[in-house]
């Protein structure tokens, strides 16, 4: 996952053109957050729980399952989202004030609902919950693409940008008990 995210952030230094100005560094902004609230969705909460399941697990049949199923499968739709994603980043830096073509929209849009949907996966898998926030904004993301081609590139990464950190906001003030309590647990599991 580090390194995906890491690939996506060197496609913004790749995108961007010789000359670069306001909407071009605006667009690298965006990209950055996009990676940020990306890494925050995964690396928060559910890579620690997970981690946890992992390693409770009976060694054997139930270990191997829970490590191909959250860590081959589940993950394989997270790091192709994110490579979409870093190709619509990409696209977005060559022509800012553009609209996005077609496969581009898909790339952006779709590719951040792929991530979204293959952690909705992971959390069931993993804490057997269903997140109906993560599973929503994909589905809001998905229903943006027609929209992301009539608007500016910028805008639809300004747009991206927001609903990925709206989620991140959410989540981070409406569990926030509930992280703490992951994260002392974490503390204490390191201390022991």
């Amino acid at each position: 996952m580090i390194i995906a995210l890491g690939e996506s952030i060197v496609a913004i230094g790749i995108g961007a053109r010789p000359t670069i100005g306001a909407g071009v560094v605006i667009a690298a902004v965006l990209g950055v957050v996009i990676a940020a609230a990306l890494w925050w969705a995964y690396f928060d909460v559910s890579a620690i729980i997970a981690g946890r399941r992992l390693e409770r697990a009976a060694e054997g049949r139930e270990r191997n399952e829970i490590a191909r199923d959250s860590y081959s499968y589940l993950h394989l739709p997270m790091v192709a989202g994110i490579a979409l994603i870093a190709v619509g980043i990409k696209r977005t830096l060559l022509g800012v004030d553009d609209h996005l073509k077609p496969v581009v929209a898909v790339a952006l849009l779709g590719g951040a609902a792929m991530y979204l949907l293959a952690h909705v996966a992971f959390r069931l898998r993993n804490m057997g919950s269903l997140s109906i926030r993560r599973l929503v904004c994909a589905l809001v993301l998905l229903a943006l693409v027609p929209v992301a081609t009539a608007l500016p590139a910028l805008a639809t990464l300004g747009i991206l940008a927001a609903v990925l950190v709206s989620l991140i906001l959410y989540e981070v003030l409406r569990y926030a008990d509930l992280r703490e309590r992951v994260r002392h647990q974490l503390a204490r599991e390191g201390a022991g």
